[in-house]
């Protein structure tokens, strides 16, 4: 049943038995035997790809459904031994990936010698369903319908620049005073920055002449005082305190950054899923 699910999932057969490490003809016969057993055809082969039949699609959604009792029953006898153990899928954006979760993670497998972690860093957002994800980390827009979305953090954002760049083009006193300044900005976002403060909520508009769809390209780029940027706390802390960047405007902020780990709905989290999500809620936390 995992081989055909993995299969439809993936549309290959060579895929599935590569993510279940074995081989493609093996794969093949497991899925035929289901197909006898259920006395239907479940899947259509062609040589590049399989495609679920009508009754295959059906049966996906009770198959999924059967698998996940049976991991819940696994994890509920698993438990009681108190040691979590086995592999969790994590899918997170890349910058939080590169420059947070991935020392977290190395620091979770020194506290859980049992546990195997498959961290995933992609921008798209990736559905935990689909491709078999365990927890995904979700930084802003909108929380999808079924999945169970458990907060993480809430990231106020600074204006920040590198102290050379401060040095050479000054500090800014008041708002208004960035419109003078380089603005470095995500490609595909907005000229117009609103920022809170002692006078409330104002916008100011910037335009920039650099724009990058990469949040590390982004920090890379401020600290090579290319200019200044709105950068979320969890990505400057660090560097604010080792004064390899400098905060513009401290009494200002720009709209908060809000995480949350996403997954599946089930009526009982794995013991290896649930340690690995506690335990990156905690970390996220005291940092």
């Amino acid at each position: 049943m995992n081989a055909f699910v993995r299969a439809a999932e993936l549309g290959s057969l060579s895929a599935a038995a590569r993510e279940l490490h074995t081989t493609q003809p093996t794969v093949s016969k497991l899925v035929a035997a289901l197909e006898h057993s259920l006395g239907v055809r479940l899947l259509e082969r062609s040589t590049s790809r399989v495609v679920p039949t009508e009754e295959g699609s059906r049966f996906l959604v009770s198959a999924r459904e059967l698998l996940a009792g049976y991991e819940e029953a696994v994890a509920d006898l698993a438990s009681r031994s108190h040691q979590p153990k086995g592999l969790v899928r994590i899918s997170a954006p890349v910058a939080i990936g590169m420059l947070r979760l991935n020392a977290l993670m190395l620091r979770a497998l020194d506290t859980f010698p049992l546990l195997e972690i498959d961290l995933m860093l992609e921008d798209r957002f990736v559905d935990p369903v689909e491709e078999r994800i365990d927890l995904a980390l979700r930084i802003g827009g909108s929380l999808p319908p079924d999945m169970v979305a458990r907060p993480l953090a809430v990231w106020p954002r600074y204006v920040v620049a590198a102290p050379e760049y401060v040095a050479r083009s000054g500090r800014p006193q008041e708002p208004k005073d960035l419109q003078s300044h380089n603005y470095l900005r995500y490609a595909g976002g907005d000229d117009v920055v609103v920022l809170s403060g002692p006078a409330g909520n104002v916008n100011v508009g910037l335009p920039a002449r650099y724009r990058v769809n990469s949040a590390v390209a982004m920090l890379e780029a401020v600290r090579a005082g290319a200019g200044i940027a709105l950068q979320p706390s969890w990505m400057v802390d660090e560097l604010l305190q080792q004064r390899k960047l400098v905060r513009l405007l401290p009494q200002w902020v720009g709209p908060s950054q809000v995480a949350h780990l996403l997954h599946a709905p089930m009526r009982r989290q794995p013991m290896r899923v649930k340690a690995a999500a506690d335990f990156l809620v905690a970390q996220v936390a005291k940092s």
